[in-house]
């Protein structure tokens, strides 16, 4: 291969095989100009940062501005007369005189003199005989009048459909409550036979007291009716049903237990 070869045509070689030419100076060249062209820029182009310095802040001074120098005597005289006092006050003249009222001490004249006093007239002598007119109205006395209490009894009240069955013959009424208080209507369910006697009451509606109504329906238990009732009437299992309420009158006695523990 050191021997120079011949051309691609002699030999039948696709490609020519020339002996490379010479330029490694051009392209030393080259890189030597460029690295010399970089260190000129960088040299023109460089940034120079000033020193930093710090600045401290200035210390604080105090100005004093004495009496006795001309500044100070000229802040005086501008205070003066800049002084609003002077041109809101009336300023009297160096040799005028005072206009000042002297203090006169003021003595009253009940000081100096004592006014006499006048004694108190003597009271009347008082008569051997009394007044027939005192001084002072006098009441009359009045007699406590009793109003009578007025006794309201304790009624039954039937249904149309015990009416028919006549009059209600019962015993002598004698309730006795278990407390104060007012005892509301009490409605019985009763059912009465062919012979006038009640044979079945049940409580429909109570009166607010077991007492009472247990005495009420003891009550209604002893009645019998005066007449057997009309056969067309409605009678079913030969008893007659219908309603008996009770209302209660101010008769009803009140145990002691219950007064005394009312009493102031």
């Amino acid at each position: 291969m050191s021997a120079p070869l011949a051309s691609g045509s002699d030999l039948g070689l696709v490609f020519v095989w020339d002996q490379p030419r010479r330029r490694r100076l051009v392209i030393t060249g080259f890189v030597a100009g460029s690295v010399v062209l970089h260190a000129l820029c960088f040299y023109v182009f460089q940034i120079i940062y000033p020193p930093a310095v710090a600045l401290l802040p200035p210390p604080g001074r105090v100005t004093v501005i004495a009496p006795n120098t001309e500044e100070g005597r000229v802040l005086l005289r501008w205070l003066e007369a800049e002084d609003p006092a002077l041109a809101s006050t009336t300023q009297p003249p160096a040799g005028g005189k005072s206009l000042a009222i002297p203090t006169i001490q003021h003595a009253p004249s009940y000081l100096t003199r004592q006014p006499a006093l006048k004694d108190i007239p003597p009271f009347p002598p008082e008569p051997a005989i009394p007044s027939a007119q005192p001084p002072a109205p006098v009441e009359p006395l009045r007699a406590s009048i009793s109003a009578a209490a007025k006794i309201t009894p304790t009624i039954v009240r039937l249904s149309p459909e015990l009416e028919t069955r006549g009059a209600l013959l019962g015993p002598e009424m004698k309730f006795t409550a278990s407390g104060r208080e007012s005892p509301q209507i009490a409605q019985f369910r009763v059912a009465v036979d062919e012979n006038g006697a009640i044979r079945y009451c049940f409580v429909e509606r109570s009166s607010g007291d077991a007492t009472l109504d247990d005495q009420a329906r003891q009550y209604l238990a002893l009645c019998r009716f005066s007449a057997i009732g009309n056969p067309k009437s409605d009678i079913r299992n030969d008893f007659t049903w219908g309603k008996a309420t009770v209302e209660w009158g101010n008769d009803i006695a009140v145990p002691a237990a219950a007064t005394e523990g009312l009493a102031p």
